[in-house]
């Protein structure tokens, strides 16, 4: 009953998302009534966030749901509750759905172990961040008509993207070829395991690559020993003017947020025409929407 990871979807259920999600864009741009939902949401995000807490806000909203929001900060796990029997209280205090950002692998899977409605993965450490895969998937679709037989290159601190491997996953699918590129200490171990190429070198990691997804250096999870200087990796791996034209001519720029202007993009890759980036944080609304709704859908039954 739970978006946990995109790893263990089929593609019909993917697929189901997307068109789901496409007729919720397709309403709220039109100034359609959207198909209200009845019940209670709570966000339980245990780390910060903008585009994500916003988005599912708004699609909350938009979708007549009512909402809370908890914080470690303004919550009893300040005072020192577990996570689990936070989860418990917040069953027992009507809440029908939980969507859960928490810096631990697997917390969201726990989470699901012990509350009784839907649970939705908005990101858990370096594991999984389905819901923004869905959204970067709508967004491909939107601007290329397909995924299949694309080429997508991911650029950037891989190891600590849960991003990235929910991009993997649901990328690869719906039938695109994708590629991990970065230094060799910013590439995960596991690259076996996943459905992915993987190359340290940008130039042929963006040759003829249909969309470049450049991905944030998350030092608040490195150890120190991960990047070099800052200097040498925007040098070799910054996705800019000059480095875009190793990619196809009409190559789709792409980041979850939040940039780092000047380090993983320059201002052209974030700006230009070739940019996705803002069509990324609305289909994050319509991709959450679909989600909630579906998983409201299947505490009634109806899924």
């Amino acid at each position: 009953m739970s978006l946990l990871d995109i790893r263990s979807l089929q593609r019909s259920e993917i697929e189901t998302y997307i068109r789901e999600a496409i007729k919720y864009r397709n309403a709220c741009t039109s100034g359609e009534p959207v198909p209200q939902v009845s019940g209670t949401v709570c966000l339980l995000f245990f780390e910060t966030s903008t585009r994500t807490r916003a988005s599912f806000e708004s699609a909350a909203r938009k979708l007549g749901l009512h909402g809370s929001f908890v914080a470690p900060a303004t919550s009893s796990i300040q005072k020192g509750e577990s996570i689990r029997d936070t989860v418990v209280t917040l069953d027992y205090a009507g809440v029908d759905c939980l969507v859960i950002r928490h810096p631990s692998p697997g917390a969201p899977h726990q989470a699901a172990e012990v509350f009784d409605g839907g649970v939705v993965n908005a990101g858990d450490g370096c594991h999984e961040h389905p819901t923004q895969a869905l959204a970067d998937l709508l967004t491909i679709i939107s601007r290329k008509g397909t995924v299949e037989g694309l080429t997508v290159a991911i650029v950037g601190d891989i190891v600590h993207s849960r991003v990235a491997r929910s991009n993997a996953w649901c990328l690869t699918k719906m039938g695109a070829r994708v590629r991990f590129v970065g230094p060799r200490t910013l590439l995960p171990k596991d690259c076996s395991l996943l459905p992915v190429e993987t190359c340290d070198n940008l130039a042929a990691g963006l040759s003829d690559a249909d969309v470049v997804m450049a991905l944030r250096l998350q030092r608040e999870r490195m150890n120190g020993y991960d990047l070099g200087g800052l200097a040498e990796y925007t040098q070799r791996f910054q996705i800019n003017r000059e480095s875009l034209k190793l990619a196809k001519e009409d190559v789709l720029v792409m980041h979850p947020g939040p940039i780092n202007r000047g380090v993983e993009l320059d201002d052209f890759a974030a700006d230009s025409t070739f940019s996705a980036i803002h069509n990324q944080v609305e289909n994050g609304i319509y991709v959450r929407m679909a989600v909630l709704a579906n998983e409201f859908d299947k505490l009634r039954g109806d899924a």
